[in-house]
Order: structure tokens, then sequence, then C-alpha cells
């Protein structure tokens, strides 16, 4: 049996591991925490993900991009992410701004800059939170590691300061891109899907994961969604 010792979080002589506090009891709660999800963004409020997602058996992270694919063809087009931005509430200029930034980003030669679905796995940058594995697959242990590291306020939102302070802990060295892309790509969120508050709560950011946060808030501008569990 391991002891006290060997399962220790905290060292002293380093304080940053007693500040960013890890969970202990995962187990408890989530079968087989550390085990990645390919098809569901499982967490302890949501063992088997979330309910009513279809996931078409894609990765977690397919399911996250699959919103944008606006004819199912596998591929998304600039055009396909601009009208899904503007789908779910942004407007034009931002909408087109994001569609930029996000297929300039493509390393693929085509002049339509093309975002393979298959490939997706291939996007995952540097700097990132660890929820999604190099595969695509959902990480619950490391999803619920984020917020018990930086959730200070209250433990399952995210304030926009802890959102930063999250971003700048997870940045890698010398990674220019992923440091601008996770700071995009957190801020898109909270912009998206912060209450009136101004948290971010984790059941939106678990849902963003698998994509169904997208499909929520489509929904809701046409007037056809239930309230988000």
């Amino acid at each position: 049996m391991a002891t006290a010792e060997a399962m220790a979080t905290v060292a002293d002589k380093a304080p940053i591991t007693s500040e960013r506090k890890v969970p202990e009891d995962l187990e408890t709660k989530l079968p087989k925490p550390y085990l990645p999800r390919a098809l569901t963004a499982s967490d302890t409020e949501n063992v088997n993900g979330t309910w009513d997602h279809k996931h078409n058996n894609m990765s977690v992270l397919q399911q996250h991009a699959a919103f944008f694919d606006l004819d199912n063809d596998g591929i998304i087009y600039p055009w396909e992410t601009y009208r899904g931005f503007r789908s779910i509430g942004f407007n034009v200029i931002s909408s087109f701004i994001f569609m930029i930034i996000i297929h300039a980003a493509t390393w693929l030669p085509s002049p339509l800059f093309p975002i393979h679905i298959q490939n997706i796995h291939r996007a995952k940058h540097g700097g990132d939170s660890g929820s999604y594995d190099t595969e695509g697959r959902f990480i619950p242990a490391n999803f619920e590691i984020m917020f018990s590291k930086y959730a200070r306020k209250v433990p399952d939102k995210l304030t926009l300061r802890e959102l930063w302070h999250m971003t700048q802990a997870n940045s890698v060295a010398y990674d220019f891109f992923g440091w601008a892309a996770s700071k995009f790509e957190w801020g898109v969120l909270y912009i998206l899907a912060r209450d009136e508050e101004g948290f971010l709560s984790k059941e939106a950011v678990r849902r963003c994961f698998d994509g169904s946060l997208f499909e929520y808030c489509a929904k809701v501008r046409k007037g056809t969604a239930g309230k988000m569990a």
C-alpha cells in the first residue's frame, strides 16, 4: 500500500503546489477519471457525458469542431466557420475576424484554407489545459484539475482573471502560437458563455469541449432550446 508521503500532492518547498490544489477523491465520484474518453466529455456531475448529445462515433475533439461542418462533408471551410459563429450569436465583424484567425492557422497548402475534421487532432497546440489528449480524447481528470487549481472564487466557475491565470500557467516557453491560440480560444468562450455575474461555468466549459454548447446556443437564438443542465 502506498504511504501518505508517496500520495502527497503538496511539497513544502514548492508553495505553488499548495496554491494550486488537485482533487484527491476523483475515483469516488467518477469511474477511472484518468482514462481518456474517446466519445464523451465526462466529469463528476456527468459521468456519461452530455445527455442526448449525439457523438456519431467521433472523438470528443472532432465533436467540438463538427458543429461548424454545416454540410457534414467532413471539411470545414471559412464560410462555414463564419456562418457557425453567426448562428451562435456573434456579430458580423466578430465572426469574420474569428474566421480569419482560425483558418489562417491551417497548415494544409490549399487556397480554400480547409479544416479536415478527421485530422483535427493535429490542431492541438501547446499551452492548452490538457483536457484533450493528442488523439482528441477527453481526459476527465485533467478537466477536473483545471477547476481545482484555478477556480478560487467559486469552485465550479471561472472568472476572467482566473482564466488569464490558467492560460498563463499552462503556457510553454517560447511557444508563441500556443500562447496566442489559448488566449483566443478561452477569450471567445468567455464572451460566448459567461453568465450575468461574469463567471464561466464548469458545465459551459465541458459542453464546449464536446461541441454541445454550440448546438445549445444556436437553438437559443432560434428560440427552440430548453434550459441548459
